[in-house]
Parts: C-alpha cells; sequence; structure tokens
C-alpha cells in the first residue's frame, strides 16, 4: 500500500493515495496540453456562483460575449466555480447549464477547470435571489459550498456525495474540462470579513475531512482529467516539516500542484521554486493584485518563463466588485479606485489598461481578433 508522510508525524498507510497520478503522468499530460493561461471567470451579471447558474439568471449570451474577450487575448483556459446546492435544486438542470456552458468555452478555444467546494466570503448560502452588491465592498455576495451549518457536522458529509458524483461522473471523461479544483482555500476563515467561527474545532480539521472524502469520490470515477487544490497562506513551502497538515495534504494528493499568491515577483517566484521539489506541473490558479506588485507586466512573463499555468483573480468588473482591494470590508470607498485591485476589462469591454491587454497578448503570442463590446 502507498504511503505518505504527514509533516509531524510517522509515515502512515494511506489508501487515497492509490489512485494518484505518477508525476510522469502528471508532466505527460501537461506536455501535451501546453502552456494553460486563463482566468478566473464569473459573469459580471453575477455575484456569486448562485447568480451566475440558477436557472433564472444563467445567462449564456453574456458568457458567449465575455469569453470572446478572454479569447482575444490569447487565453485558453478558465477556472470557475460550482456549487452544491445548484446540484440539490435541479440535478439535471444544472448538468444542463455546465454543459451549455463548456459548449460556449470550447467554441471560444477555453478548457474549464471546475471548482467543486470553496470555503472563502459568505459561510451561509442561500438558493433563490441573491443579494445586491454592496457599495464598493470588494466580494460582497461571495458564497461558500458548503456553508457553515454543513462543515461544522462531519454527519453531513456524505449527502455531499451525490453532488461530487454527478457533476463529476458527468464530464469526467469530457475533453472540455482540463482540471478538477476540489477545494478552494479550504482553511480561509475569511477573518477580515466573515471571521468564521464557531466550529468547536479547527475549520483547516473539518475541511480536509471534507477534502478526503471527496478525493475518495472523485478517483473512484476516474475521470481523465487531474486533481489539485491549493494552498494559499504566507507559509514556508519549501520545507516539508513546516507544513500545515493541510497543506502537506494537498500538496502529496494532488496530480497537479496548484498554489495561490498575490505577491510580487519575487515572492512568487520563490514559491515556484519551492514547489518544484514536486517534479509535478504547477498552475498558479489565484495572482494579480495591483497594489501589491502582483501584476500582468511583472508576474506573467515570469509564469511563462517556469511554464507555471496561471489563472489571474477576476476578469469582468461587475457585481462582484473585485476592482475594489479587500480592505474595502473595513474601509468605504464612494468611488471606484483609481488603481484596480482586480480585473481586466469593464462591462462594456473596454480594457482597464490598454497597454496590459497587449502584454497579456504578447505573452499568450495567439492572433488576436477585435473584442466586441457591450451596446
Amino acid at each position: 500500500m502507498l504511503t505518505v508522510k504527514l509533516s509531524g508525524s510517522v509515515t502512515e498507510p494511506d489508501p487515497q493515495l492509490a489512485g494518484r497520478w505518477s508525476a510522469e503522468r502528471a508532466n505527460a499530460w501537461y506536455e501535451e496540453h501546453g502552456w494553460l493561461a486563463g482566468c478566473n471567470y464569473i459573469p459580471s451579471s453575477a455575484i456569486n456562483q448562485l447568480e451566475m447558474w440558477q436557472p433564472e439568471t444563467f445567462d449564456p449570451v453574456r458568457i458567449d460575449m465575455e469569453l470572446g474577450w478572454a479569447e482575444s487575448l490569447g487565453f485558453n483556459t478558465i477556472r470557475v466555480f460550482l456549487h452544491h446546492l445548484l446540484w440539490e435544486q435541479d440535478p439535471l438542470g444544472f448538468l444542463h447549464r455546465l454543459d451549455q456552458f463548456l459548449a460556449i468555452a470550447h467554441r471560444r478555444q477555453l478548457g474549464t477547470m471546475f471548482v467543486l467546494f470553496d470555503a472563502v466570503w459568505d459561510p451561509y448560502p442561500l438558493l433563490g435571489k441573491q443579494p445586491d452588491p454592496k457599495p464598493g465592498v470588494h466580494n460582497s455576495g461571495w458564497v461558500q459550498s458548503p456553508g457553515f451549518h454543513i462543515l461544522k457536522d462531519t454527519s453531513k458529509y456524505d449527502a455531499l456525495q451525490g453532488y461530487v458524483e454527478g457533476v463529476v461522473g458527468r464530464f469526467g471523461k469530457d475533453p472540455r474540462v482540463v482540471i478538477w479544483d476540489l477545494f478552494n482555500e479550504p482553511d480561509n476563515i475569511n477573518k477580515t470579513s466573515y471571521n468564521d467561527c464557531g466550529y468547536g474545532v479547527e475549520k483547516a480539521e473539518l475541511s480536509m475531512h471534507l477534502l478526503k472524502k471527496t478525493i475518495t469520490w472523485v478517483r473512484a470515477l476516474n475521470p481523465i482529467q487531474p486533481l489539485t487544490a491549493a494552498p494559499w497562506k504566507d507559509d514556508d513551502w519549501s520545507d516539508h516539516g513546516q507544513l500545515s497538515p493541510l497543506d502537506n495534504y494537498m500538496f502529496t494528493h494532488s496530480d497537479v500542484i496548484s498554489f495561490h499568491c498575490y505577491e510580487n515577483k519575487a515572492g512568487i517566484e520563490s514559491r515556484i521554486r519551492a514547489l518544484k521539489q514536486f517534479n509535478r506541473p504547477i498552475f498558479c490558479t489565484e495572482y494579480m493584485a495591483r497594489p501589491f506588485g502582483s501584476t500582468f507586466e511583472e508576474v506573467m512573463p515570469l509564469l511563462k518563463e517556469h511554464n507555471v499555468g496561471c489563472y489571474n483573480w477576476g476578469f469582468v468588473a461587475g457585481k462582484t466588485q473585485t476592482h475594489y482591494p479587500w480592505d474595502s470590508w473595513a474601509n468605504s470607498y464612494a468611488t471606484e479606485p483609481e488603481l484596480w485591485f482586480h480585473d481586466i476589462f469593464r462591462e462594456n469591454g473596454v480594457a482597464y489598461d490598454p497597454k496590459e491587454v497587449e502584454v497579456i497578448r504578447e505573452l499568450t503570442r495567439k492572433e488576436v481578433r477585435a473584442y466586441q463590446k457591450v451596446a
């Protein structure tokens, strides 16, 4: 039986490693796909995952238009968040809308990374009409999946198996999906916004329990796509002994290595060098926060140089308002910041910074066409 050494513990049998791709298979897969570069995507008309996918607000026309702008940049991939409540609401309808989305993205020459679970922002998700954006607040309506009431009760985790198996079972052999991201920032306690508490144990411990189940469910389906989950904290990843149990688990159980980093060029390069020890393809699935020096001009060339797949946060400045900074939860912004935090385009398709767009296009080295603008 395969084993893994958890940081600070003895080597123990780990059956969840049995289906993990070998480094050779993972590297061959990435060589076949080539450098993947794109963005985290939600349509500008949606405040969160629920509004993006619910039948009343699913907007394939806008999605097609905005993904056309992504195609115009030479992007070849997008990272997109799902939610278990959408499966509970209408499994067949949800799968149909996912299929519609994948068809649009495929026409725009974009492969999709789906994210199954997410521990960030509002811990109390509800179906139905979603709230209007709070003026000037970054991601004021984004929701966690699962929310607090499920994550705090491990006896409820098995009820999520149908969602995971339903989605991965439907698209696990579909080449339009390129990667499965199992759990976004699973130990994020949202300290500066909702300040998650009241679990009785560490959120990281609960999230790892759910992540282990999710890996088991997905491995049993044997998808053609690799699995990943991304550490995000500002920790030392070069020393296994310094890794948290959850970070160690994510690195040692992912088929391809992923991470988040909103630091400047030097900061992200140090992380890339630390992660090369795993000898697997590397993906930065969140970066680009202009005030921190994490910019396309500084960081994207470095990611390409190291053949690190990359997904900047934000694409079109819309209802998520992620062009406002994180500190907008504490500091009032009467007008949009002169220096945008995230995002590339305005809702009418005009680039926030045309020079920045040209940098992206040069790096992707693709023939581009004029993008449409919203009337």
